[in-house]
């Protein structure tokens, strides 16, 4: 064999007699991975193996069969007999040297009858770690520890493990005697014919894989053996992954793959790495994985020996070994990693098989990682840069497969834990800050005292304590999100509940114990979104949902997740929904959190109308439906209420007349499904002031409301105000206390905001005062700022600040608000005669409570412009120009009575003719102003002015009415022609009314004096009315003309002459 050392040199591989049968491999039940032995430091010649630990004693039980005695050690390792009992302490390289041993025939090369010893350690070396002191000090003093010796005097207690020096290890490398310069270089021709071929037979692969092995140790003296190694990796690179491709799959036939594992190994030894760097080799890197732990289970491996037994090599014994060369590859590759960055390329490798859903995979996923951090642990030597970038993610998934339902599974996991914690102690205080002494001086005191109570002995039972208790201390902020990440993942895991369990209980501790060292926020909330539609389990449901509660309470996170569960699309899917409605939260927490997401639509309520309505207003109006229905936070929601409400009237006015399209909708948020018609921002606001007057018990509110159909004129465009108009009145009617909270809210914001933010709050505002607490308001806040909405170019703001001012005036204790009001006189009675309807009766029924304090100047012309409305079109506006003329009317101080007299004489044959209106409340209103008028003339009415009949058809009553009312005016007024312009009235009772009153009036007229003037005049104005297309008019008329007609043909009698001479004087000539 090419490359095989001459006699004078010490052997390599000592062969095996070939008498000797296959190594017997016990057959165990189920699918065990088998352990792998650790690196060590080699030990003297002649050293006796150490006591077992009870980590070990464990660890082989769980890899062996019940076959074997409990006190038997069972084979492990694939080493000769002679070159292990010499090196029964001895490191992972004499395994491999004691594998080549075996490779002496194809047919027995593998097994051996002699005793197959797994290397261990005692409990001195691998078990619970002396935190004391003075161990500490022993540590200080060892050279190799050169970070320890700069210990500031406040952390002189950080534990440490014990370090194990590699010097002895590197000089077993080397203390064979070196191999001839003529050896070497027909090694290296061997190789380099490989490299100028290819391999075909099993032989020639292992030929090639030997050579290789045997020249790596020649590196550390021989430059030319250096310079070829160097040179050619890429090569052999190529040709590793060749052979690994050309392995079958799913079954292990032969040791090829093992002595990969083994070239790999002993290359890595001297710093000439085959599975680091290139694309090539991390390909190789994930091929040898594979082709170890995605091996069928053990027991599908010897199922195709049992059938053909006659099989070369042992399968059990063949994967065995395999295993562990693959175990002692990786841990070669950590014992000289000062900067960690290969544990982070073999996790990122392991990581899959850790999660793997195959039992048997990730068994042997955790067996290996767990040698790993345990041969890390004891040999290492940290130097900065750290570039371990994944501890986060380690640690959640060894957690988490500490509560694997398969009991090998969570062992291996709970040991692999417990040596990690010893390597992030290291690592953490390696990286520490100076800032920081004394949250590190905790953090390690909280450690110390956790691994006094659980030492290696106990640790399987408590894996949980060291993730959430101890990992956390010392977990960055970056890391933290890789272990909620990490756990959250592991919320997917459909096939293992007990799995999903484990997640949801570590993810919630973690998060409660981490509090607010948490960066990345935004993509945890994604994740856990992204989840709620995976997971159906309630519990897990649950705990979900407790994260994303425990976030959401802290104040430094509330912005960030509100953020985030805004930028969703709405309406919120029915799990975002169940989010929104069973968050659970403290008590003090409640309110911070529902006051934050109602500043994110308050803030929306401040950018200009005419920009699109932004998409953040819509979200949060429907995530405060969502809790309104909820009701979670029902006392906040109480305690907040004034700001809900009106925060929510104004997003109604906001969205009236908008279409999702008028909504800047963010471009991540674009999806394929079509969104109904029937959804608008303002359906969303809708539903959501209804839920909350609801949960705030405003039950009689809300019924005012669909019975006024007040939710329809809050929706209208035009009469929205009227809909918040209804909802202040019956607020301030049937919970004052409540409606006293908007009020006092409402006085610094009623000038925030754009048009639709202070119309709305101005309009509730206003309503607002008529409450009797409104007294209390300083005039600044009253008065004066309504006086300011009354000069505003807005209408609405005008009719806003009347309402305000007619609240106001109701108050009888208000002197100095009605003396600020009564400066507004003049402008209020030109308001009288604006075309809007609304302000002209707003400004009645503020004037009506100042009559008393007017001046008889602005009495008197005030009293003028309300008799000309007598006749107005609009009814409210007669009614209310016939109260107001009453209240002036009675006004009237006795000294100025003589002077308004002819006014109040003006008004009786309106007031007369209007008493007959179709709108009784007119007709009523019309014979109570008569009645003062009569009283104040001193007149006594006849009964009949107040029959409640039309005239037509009572025409008797009538004729006294006309005989009272033309005797008391005679000489006075020309009463017969005033009541001959209302013939001409646009409504029908008043032009019936007037034409019969003038028939009967013309029985009385003086006959002289009549034919003196003529009748002309009034038989043309009747002749008009007989082609009136009311019939009943037109008999009137009729009669009328008859009855004037009658009068002018008969000859005056003498006792009438007098009279009507002075009736008739008063006619126009």
């Amino acid at each position: 064999l090419a490359g095989t050392p001459t006699s004078s040199q010490s052997p390599v591989r000592p062969s095996i007699p070939e008498s000797l049968s296959p190594c017997p491999c016990p057959a165990g039940k189920g699918d065990p991975a088998w352990p792998a032995p650790e690196w060590r430091p080699p030990a003297s010649h002649g050293q006796r193996p150490a006591p077992q630990g009870h980590a070990q004693r464990l660890t082989r039980r769980r890899h062996s069969s019940e076959q074997v005695p409990p006190e038997y050690d069972p084979p492990a390792d694939f080493r000769s007999g002679k070159l292990l009992q010499e090196r029964a302490g001895g490191d992972a390289r004499d395994s491999r040297q004691a594998l080549r041993a075996g490779m002496g025939s194809r047919h027995s090369r593998i097994c051996s009858q002699e005793e197959v010893v797994i290397p261990y350690a005692s409990d001195n070396d691998s078990g619970s770690v002396d935190l004391q002191p003075s161990n500490l000090e022993d540590i200080k003093k060892d050279p190799s520890n050169i970070e320890l010796t700069v210990l500031d005097a406040d952390l002189s207690d950080i534990p440490t493990l014990p370090q194990e020096s590699l010097s002895g290890s590197l000089e077993s490398l080397t203390q064979e005697e070196p191999l001839k310069e003529a050896s070497t270089e027909r090694l290296i021709q061997s190789i380099q014919e490989v490299f100028n071929g290819e391999l075909k037979g099993e032989l020639e692969k292992l030929t090639f894989l030997r050579s290789l092995s045997t020249l790596s140790r020649t590196l550390s003296y021989d430059e030319t053996t250096e310079s070829f190694i160097h040179s050619h990796t890429a090569k052999i690179v190529h040709i590793l992954n060749v052979l690994m491709q050309e392995e079958p799959p799913n079954s292990l036939l032969n040791p090829v793959r093992q002595e990969v594992f083994v070239t790999i190994a002993d290359l890595s030894y001297q710093d000439v790495h085959l599975l680091f760097g290139s694309e090539d080799r991390t390909e190789l890197f994930s091929f040898i994985t594979k082709s170890v732990i995605a091996l069928p289970s053990v027991r599908n491996l010897l199922q195709p020996q049992e059938v053909m037994p006659s099989e070369p090599y042992s399968s059990e014994c063949l994967y065995r070994q395999t295993f562990q060369a693959f175990s002692e590859m990786l841990q070669s590759l950590v014992v000289k990693d000062p900067h960690l960055e290969n544990l982070d390329t073999i996790c990122k490798h392991m990581d899959p098989w850790l999660q793997s859903v195959k039992d048997h995979e990730r068994e042997r996923a955790t067996a290996s990682m767990a040698q790993v951090l345990k041969c890390l642990s004891r040999h290492l030597s940290l130097k900065p840069p750290l570039r371990f970038q994944r501890l986060g993610h380690l640690v959640a998934l060894m957690a988490l497969l500490c509560g694997d339902p398969l009991k090998e599974v969570a062992e291996e996991a709970a040991e692999g834990t417990h040596y990690l914690l010893h390597i992030t102690l290291r690592l953490k205080y390696t990286t520490r800050k100076k800032k920081n002494h004394q949250s590190l001086r905790r953090a390690l005191k909280k450690c110390q005292e956790f691994l006094d109570l659980y030492d290696i002995k106990q640790f399987y039972s408590c894996p949980f304590n060291i993730a959430q208790v101890v990992f956390e201390v010392f977990l960055s902020s970056n890391e933290l999100c890789q272990f909620v990440m990490t756990t959250l993942d592991g919320l997917k895991n459909l096939k293992h509940p007990c799995t999903q369990q484990s997640a949801g209980e570590l993810l919630i501790t973690l998060v409660k114990n981490a509090e607010s060292r948490f960066e990345k926020v935004p993509e945890i909330m994604g994740v856990i979104c992204s989840q709620l539609s995976v997971i159906s389990q309630p519990s897990l449901r649950e705990q979900i949902i407790t994260t994303v509660s425990l976030f959401i309470s802290r104040p430094k996170y509330t912005d960030t997740v509100l953020n985030h569960l805004l930028c969703h699309p709405i309406p919120y899917d029915r799990h975002l929904a169940e989010l929104w409605r069973t968050l659970e939260v403290e008590l003090p927490s409640t309110t911070w959190i529902l006051w934050r997401l109602l500043r994110k639509l308050q803030k929306c309520h401040n950018v200009p109308t005419e920009e699109k309505m932004a998409y953040v207003a819509v979200a949060a109006t429907d995530a405060l439906y969502e809790v309104f229905v909820g009701n979670r936070f029902q006392a906040a929601t109480f305690r907040l209420f004034p700001q809900l409400l009106m925060t929510l009237l104004i997003q109604v006015h906001h969205s009236i007349g908008l279409t999702m399209s008028d909504v800047a909708i963010p471009s991540s948020l674009c999806t394929e499904q079509e969104m109904s018609s029937e959804v608008t921002p303002l359906c969303f606001a809708m539903q959501a002031i209804k839920t909350l007057l609801l949960r705030t018990l405003c039950w009689q509110e809300f019924s005012i409301m669909e019975k006024h159909k007040g939710w329809t004129l809050l929706e209208g465009k035009d009469c929205h105000l009227q809909g918040v108009f209804l909802l202040a009145n019956a607020l301030l009617e049937r919970n004052h206390l409540l409606a006293h909270k908007v009020m006092y809210l409402l006085v610094p914001l009623l000038n925030r905001g754009n048009d639709e933010h202070k119309l709305t709050s101005a309009g509730f505002f206003v309503e607002l005062l008529r409450s009797p607490l409104a007294r209390r308001l300083p005039s600044i806040y009253s008065t004066v700022r309504l006086i300011e909405w009354l000069h505003h170019g807005s209408y609405l703001f005008r009719i806003l600040a009347l309402r305000g001012l007619r609240n106001l005036t109701r108050h009888q204790e208000m002197d100095t608000q009605r003396e600020d009001i009564k400066s507004l006189l003049p402008c209020l009675l030109d308001s009288l005669c604006e075309p809007d309807e609304e302000i002209v009766l707003l400004a009645m029924q503020i004037i009506l409570p100042l009559v008393g304090t007017m001046d008889f100047t602005t009495l008197a012309a005030m009293m003028r412009t309300l008799f000309s409305l007598f006749g107005d079109a609009r009814p409210d506006v007669r009614h209310f120009a016939m109260v107001l003329f009453g209240a002036s009317i009675r006004s009237v101080k006795y000294s100025d009575k003589k002077i308004i007299e002819n006014q109040v004489l003006d008004s009786l044959v309106p007031l007369l003719l209007y008493s007959q209106d179709e709108n009784v409340t007119i007709a009523e209103e019309s014979k109570r102003v008569l009645t003062i008028c009569a009283q104040f003339l001193k007149w006594k009415l006849p009964q009949e002015v107040y029959c409640k009949d039309p005239w037509y058809i009572k025409p008797a009553e009538a004729e006294t009415i006309c005989k009272f009312f033309g005797k008391k005016c005679m000489g006075k007024i020309n009463i017969l022609a005033q009541t001959l312009t209302y013939s001409k009235n646009t409504k029908l009772p008043i032009r019936r009314s007037a034409v019969l009153f003038v028939g009967l009036l013309s029985k009385h007229m003086d006959h002289c004096e009549l034919m003196m003037k003529g009748t002309d005049w009034i038989e043309n104005d009747l002749t008009d009315l007989l082609h009136d297309p009311e019939p009943s008019l037109r008999v009137i008329a009729a009669q009328a003309l008859f009855q004037v007609q009658k009068v002018k043909a008969e000859p005056e009698p003498e006792q009438r002459v007098s009279w009507l001479r002075k009736l008739m004087g008063c006619l126009p000539t």
